[in-house]
């Protein structure tokens, strides 16, 4: 449904979307994961031509859209990060104002509206201002609007950012019910649970580069059996260097001032490896424990954290 084949964009010169190629299935979430800045919204940019790539081609359904926008406007909805509504109208008029950009009027419109303002759970306050809406209640406003044309593609861009759990909740639960109903997602995040929660498959970004994809199963196999141990506290780097020699198997992933990481076999007990730490001088003052997960992955990929 969408393939993207070496596109990349820079500004003043710093690249933040690096020749990047992926491609989403008809019918699956497909997850886009990575922290602020990673290139995740410059990318979502230029699919919907909000951005002109510098390099690069990009396929919906099979279409080369730099030259055929027109046509594939109707088969993409897209739910940017910031919130495009209008607030000092109702929930109901920002749903027909969007409707009416892509063609549908009478009839057909107002029962889409009414089906969206219900499933939303904004029925109630269908006719109240968006300015009076809670931070949720935006957000889910602004996932029906990208929706209202029943689009075959729907981009979604950190659409769950600076919400509480209960909303967060009611979104990704919505979400799922597009995917079912049949629209192919590509989606978005820097949270860690909705990727694992939500994608069928994804990829990793930073940088403006994607570090690897496919399914989370696939994924988690670069990382292999093994737990991930972040030390922060008073060490030299001599002692963090050579403490992998002193312990079978276990890899020094990352080295910073004050915190440093390791890979270990889950076969290995984490007794061993503090006994170690302090027979060579290190003094603890944090200690985490990463079991095999995505989280691990972006760890063993870039040597930090993803919300980093």
């Amino acid at each position: 449904m969408l393939k993207v084949e070496n596109l990349s964009k820079s500004f003043n010169g710093k690249l933040a979307v690096d020749h990047i190629s992926f491609q989403v299935e008809k019918g699956e979430i497909f997850g886009f994961l990575g922290p602020n800045g990673a290139g995740k919204s410059t990318t979502i940019n230029m699919i919907c031509s909000l951005l002109k790539p510098d390099s690069g081609l990009i396929f919906i359904d099979g279409i080369e859209t730099s030259s055929t926008r027109p046509q594939l406007r109707k088969k993409l909805g897209v739910v940017p990060q910031d919130v495009a509504l209008y607030y000092e109208i109702s929930a109901e008029e920002n749903l027909r104002f969007w409707g009416e950009l892509y063609g549908m009027k009478g009839s057909q419109l107002g029962k889409r509206i009414k089906e969206l303002l219900l499933f939303f759970g904004l029925d109630e306050r269908a006719r109240d201002k968006v300015k009076n809406y809670s931070g949720g209640m935006r957000r889910r406003l602004n996932l029906a609007a990208g929706i209202i044309h029943q689009p075959e593609l729907l981009l979604l861009d950190e659409p769950t950012v600076g919400i509480d759990p209960q909303a967060r909740h009611h979104i990704l639960d919505a979400v799922k019910q597009i995917a079912k109903d049949g629209t192919t997602i590509l989606y978005t995040t820097h949270y860690m649970d909705e990727a694992e929660n939500l994608c069928d498959r994804l990829a990793i970004i930073d940088h403006g580069r994607i570090l690897t994809s496919g399914s989370q199963e696939s994924i988690t196999k670069i990382v292999g059996e093994n737990r991930f141990l972040k030390v922060s506290g008073q060490f030299t780097a001599e002692n963090a260097e050579r403490l992998p020699g002193d312990i079978k198997e276990l890899t020094l992933i990352s080295l910073q001032d004050k915190e440093v990481v390791y890979s270990l076999p889950m076969k290995y007990g984490t007794g061993e490896f503090i006994e170690n730490l302090n027979k060579s001088g290190f003094i603890i003052e944090n200690l985490s424990i990463k079991e095999p997960s995505l989280d691990s992955v972006f760890i063993k990929l870039t040597g930090r954290e993803l919300r980093d």
